[in-house]
């Protein structure tokens, strides 16, 4: 009889094994079916039988062998590629000129730094060996020094283990107090200057709340009566030098600007000292004259002054008299054509008014994490603290560009004058005590860049910071004598020159870069958690609120402002005591972008070859033969020089300084402490071998 299969009892088992698959079907002809999966008793698994084959299981090993030599070979490629990363910047250090090589400039700090790091490198040894050999003794107290719990004579194992008590002993009577001492001014200061940041930020949303902006009471240019507009004599100024990438975009845009062609002057004011460039600016605006705009260019000699010596050449014209009002651009800035019908209207029924200031937009602003960074930083300048300043105080300091100025206010301040490299912060803090007043129009947007390179911007960020206390010095004899209110000179002295300008370097180099890696070498002199951490970052986060395309990038914004704060302090030390750098302009490399698409102008922008059929329309003979002569030499000309990272000492010691005091930090168990020191080292360490931004040739 052949045996039954009864699979009733296989079938009223209530417990289901395997996975369900519904299938769902839109047309109405098919059902809903749910089907379960196989189950493991009914198929056995066949891995089991696998598993006990020895040559299976001999290429399961060699697999993983395999996989395992990869990642210790691709590990070693990484490990082995550093070194020769850094023997090439070491390298390329020797064609491009480090900011050490120059003579007598950061020398003082440069000497300093390497003190402290060698200081920081010694104690560190010392650590490690009182850690390795457990000389562990209780934290020292601050105020109760005679706390610290000395072993008797018996306890002591050799006179490095002596070395070490005396060492406690000293650091805890003779160190920690005065480094707690300054560690507690530098926190007050750190408060103040947070509490203005806070403070400007709630103006700020006051100002967007109430929707508080200069207006003009009625259109200018379509009255109701029928009049017509009597359109003011305008005069635009574009100085500019060397600026080959750039000229031939802010000649081009000024040109455009919509203002009848009989009550409008633009002056090209070159002073480069290339013949080449020279040439190509001057037939560009030959090209332009002969389209009927009435523009000029002028060429200095002597480039004395640099641009307040330009700009004061150019205002003592006899043509400068009939204008009332001047448009000040740089060389890479785009005005758009409505430029002046949005801010000269405001000087109308407003006699008192001197500046108009118009806010920047960058082209270039997501074209590296640099530029990424440094939009961060312009949009608080200009959505807080200029449109704060320019609604509660009628004062702000010029940028130097994008504004218009009412030429009798420059002649009743005196005019421009050379003797600080922020002439356009010396113009409007004489203005302002001259009783004139400044508007600010954050929706005036005009086009310009941003430095792509760390050099160029290092050099500028020098200049912003060096020039303001040099003024300071030279101002104060003046602010003080003025005739202004007791609040106005008040906040030019207090906030605006001694806050803004020289404690917020001050108090970051010193915070940061140096009381926070010396209190880990001096325990007893500790930094509460909140200045290194939470205070830091709410103001990081109150910075980029005007940007909140940025938040992404607060942590590197927050790194990255710590690491300039080195640069910034050595500008506020020159300038504030005068020494060598504190009068050096230097001109801003650009890439020459018309807008946030154009990538690939710059590259092509180097290889272009001056050629005849650019510029041989309305040129004279002698134009021409000096074209072809310049071509010759253009094609005799070696290729350009490759580009470089350069070296930066004094960041680069930082760096080491930084991660040496995060390895002694765990050895105290410090986790913020060693993060922060971790990251902030780090930081300085891509700074230093220059691998944040473009390189420049």
């Amino acid at each position: 009889m052949a045996p039954r299969l009864d699979f009733s009892g296989w079938w009223a088992k209530d417990k289901r094994k395997g996975t369900p698959v519904v299938v769902t079907m839109e047309n109405p002809n098919y059902s809903v079916l749910e089907i379960d999966g196989p189950d493991a008793e009914a198929f056995p698994s066949m891995d089991k039988g696998r598993g006990k084959n020895a040559k299976q299981f001999t290429w399961v090993l060699l697999l993983k062998a395999h996989y395992a030599v990869g990642c210790i070979a691709s590990v070693a490629a990484v490990l082995w590629a550093l070194p020769r990363v850094v023997k090439r910047r070491l390298v390329f250090r020797r064609a491009a000129a480090t900011q050490s090589d120059e003579p007598d400039k950061g020398r003082l700090m440069l000497r300093f730094i390497r003190g402290f790091l060698l200081f920081s490198l010694v104690a560190l040894a010392f650590e490690l060996v009182a850690y390795l050999n457990g000389w562990h003794f209780q934290k020292p107290d601050l105020r109760l020094p005679e706390s610290l719990h000395i072993p008797e004579a018996t306890e002591i194992h050799g006179w490095m283990h002596s070395a070490y008590l005396s060492w406690l002993s000293f650091r805890a009577d003779y160190i920690a107090y005065p480094i707690q001492l300054l560690s507690y001014m530098c926190i007050i200061l750190f408060v103040i200057q947070s509490a203005d940041r806070l403070i400007l930020c709630l103006g700020c949303f006051w100002i967007k709340f109430k929707k508080i902006k200069p207006r003009v009471e009625s259109d200018p240019f379509n009255s109701d009566d029928g009049s017509e507009y009597v359109y003011p004599m305008v005069l635009v100024q574009i100085p500019m030098c060397n600026e080959r990438e750039v000229y031939e975009q802010s000649i081009s845009a000024a040109c455009q600007i919509d203002w009848p062609k009989d009550r409008l002057l633009i002056q090209v004011l070159d002073d480069s000292d290339d013949e080449a460039i020279q040439l190509l600016i001057s037939t560009e605006v030959s090209k332009w004259s002969q389209r009927g705009v009435n523009i000029v260019y002028r060429h200095r000699l002597v480039r004395t002054g640099y641009k307040a010596g330009n700009l004061k050449s150019a205002m003592s014209c006899e043509y400068v008299r009939d204008y009332e009002f001047v448009a000040i651009f740089d060389a890479d800035f785009q005005p758009n054509p409505d430029f002046l019908k949005l801010t000269i209207p405001h000087f109308k029924g407003n006699p008192e008014l001197g500046l108009v200031q118009a806010r920047w937009s960058f082209v270039n602003k997501n074209e590296n994490l640099l530029t990424r960074l440094q939009n961060i930083n312009l949009c608080f300048h200009f959505e807080v603290e200029q449109q704060v300043n320019g609604v509660f105080w009628n004062f702000f300091g010029f940028n130097g560009t994008a504004g218009v100025w009412r030429i009798k206010a420059l002649e009743d301040s005196g005019g421009w004058l050379e003797r600080t490299t922020v002439e356009d912060m010396d113009i409007a803090v004489r203005a302002h005590l001259h009783g004139w007043k400044f508007i600010f129009l954050n929706d005036v947007k005009v086009l310009c860049e941003v430095p792509e390179s760390y050099e160029a911007y290092r050099k500028q960020q020098h200049r912003w910071h060096s020039g303001p206390m040099h003024l300071f010095r030279l101002c104060l004899p003046a602010i003080i004598t003025s005739k202004i209110s007791i609040w106005k000179k008040a906040n030019l002295i207090l906030l605006f020159f001694l806050l803004r300008k020289l404690i917020l370097p001050f108090y970051s180099f010193t915070l940061f870069c140096v009381i926070l890696p010396l209190t880990m070498f001096v325990p007893e002199a500790e930094l509460p958690v909140w200045v290194i951490c939470y205070v830091p970052v709410i103001m990081s986060f109150l910075n980029i609120l005007p940007a909140l395309r940025s938040f992404p990038f607060v942590v590197p914004y927050l790194l990255f402002e710590n690491t300039m704060s080195v640069t910034k302090f050595n500008a506020m030390v020159s300038g504030l005591f005068k020494l060598g750098s504190s009068y050096e302009w230097v001109v801003t490399k650009k890439a020459g972008r018309s807008s946030e698409s154009d990538l690939l102008t710059a590259a092509e922008r180097e290889a272009k070859i001056v050629s005849l059929p650019l510029f041989h329309k309305g040129a004279s003979e002698s134009e021409l033969s000096e074209l072809n002569r310049l071509k010759e030499q253009h094609e005799k000309a070696p290729s350009p020089a490759r580009k470089a990272n350069k070296i930066y000492k004094k960041e680069l010691a930082l760096s080491l300084l930084l991660l040496t005091a995060a390895a002694r930090s765990l050895l105290s168990a410090q986790g913020i402490h060693f993060y922060f020191l971790l990251f902030q080292g780090m930081s300085f360490l891509l700074v230093g071998l220059d691998l944040i931004g473009e390189q420049m040739s």
